[in-house]
This record gives C-alpha cells, structure tokens and sequence, in this order.
C-alpha cells in the first residue's frame, strides 16, 4: 500500500504549524491594512509653500493653528492660556527650549502673529516657522 495508517492510543505530541502560519500571515496583513490609518496625522494642516527654506531641528514644543484658528499644542487642542502656561512650563524645565510653528496658508496673519507673542512672553526665545519646500 501507498500509505500506512497507525491507530495508536498515543497523543499527537508535534505541533501543525500550516494554521499558525496561516494566522500568522493574517495578521501580517491586517496591521499593514491599519498602520496608514494609526500614522495619518490628526490635524490636517496646509502649510505655505516657500522655495527658500533653511532646515531646522524639530522643537520640544510643536504648535500648529489650523484654518479654523483652533491651537494645537503638541497634539492636544489648547486656549491660548493653556498655551502660555505650557510654554512657560518648558522654558522652566530647558531655559533654551525651541517652539516650532506651523500654520494653515488660510489662517489670518493676525492668529499666527498672536501665537507668535505668546510663545516669546512666555520665554521662549527661538522658534521656527513650518513651511513646505516648492518644487
């Protein structure tokens, strides 16, 4: 005969290893599918386009004002209170912390210029514009 058949009493003591893998690989796929999804950014913003643009290290506090005025500080919606207080807090942990500002291209020039003012009376003395390269 082709094959034998053995009717033991005895337990399968061997792992089948086609269904772990078969797990395995679904897994693989669906944290590929929802990866994009988890690293889309929250706050969609649509930063100025310059064709002169220096780098700069990224700050300790990311402060980003979206078309509707609303302020975002390290992700998190704040009044412009809380941003004062935040910034104050950094500057008293690391004297020579760095704000990095990035602003809708709809945002009125008004809101960024207050942001501005409060980050610098708060004591943060260096901070960048965020702004996308031209192509």
């Amino acid at each position: 005969m082709a094959g034998s058949f053995q009717d033991d009493d005895e337990p399968i003591s061997q792992i089948n290893v086609t269904p772990l893998v078969d797990v395995t690989l679904v897994l693989l796929i669906v944290f590929m599918v929802t990866t994009p999804m988890i690293m889309k950014p929250s706050i969609n913003v649509n930063l100025p386009k310059a064709a002169s643009s220096d780098q700069s290290s990224p700050g300790e506090l990311a402060v980003t004002i979206a078309k509707d005025g609303k302020i975002f500080a390290n992700g998190q919606n704040v009044s412009e209170g809380e941003l004062k207080v935040e910034a104050a807090k950094l500057v008293a942990e690391k004297p020579e912390s760095q704000a990095m500002i990035s602003g809708d291209k709809d945002t009125p020039y008004g809101t960024v210029v207050n942001v501005v003012d409060i980050i610098k009376t708060a004591g943060i003395k260096k901070f960048a514009i965020n702004i996308e390269k031209k192509q």
